[in-house]
């Protein structure tokens, strides 16, 4: 093998090794405050997004939060989602946000932004007859 040809070979394998890095790392980083979906149970009316067709691998922390809320947790919230330093992270990651956006896709008059978006971004959402108000909010890193 020629040296011109190993050596791109060797650039080729290095760069395809970092590319996964950077599509697998960022969602093991924790810093900055913690951000949660959490699922309250409501009575009034009003437009929803239907949550039963939801999947638990493309909604996971709407779904986790709405299974809190089933089992009567309380806070029924989902795990902790980080956003990392400068924002490097949500390019790489699922984020709570992507799942509110797609809330917004399916029906925008169900999802309500909140005073600081995306803390206090509101989504009412349908499962087994029952209404549940979806929230984001940011607990304070202790």
């Amino acid at each position: 093998m020629r040296t011109v040809t190993r050596n791109l070979v060797i650039f080729l394998l290095v760069l395809l090794v970092a590319l996964l890095a950077l599509g697998a790392l960022p969602s093991y980083i924790q810093t900055g405050d913690p951000y949660y979906v959490e699922a309250t149970a409501v009575e009034e009316p009003g437009p929803t997004v239907d949550a039963t067709n939801l999947t638990e691998r493309r909604f996971p922390y709407s779904i986790a939060a709405l299974e809190a809320a089933e089992t009567g947790e309380t806070p029924a919230r989902s795990e902790a989602y980080y956003t990392g330093p400068i924002g490097f992270k949500e390019a790489f990651t699922h984020t709570p946000f992507d799942e509110f956006g797609e809330f917004r896709t399916r029906n925008a008059s169900a999802v309500e932004r909140g005073a600081e978006p995306p803390v206090g971004d509101t989504a009412y959402v349908e499962r087994g007859g029952q209404r549940y108000r979806l929230e984001i909010v940011r607990v304070e890193a202790e």
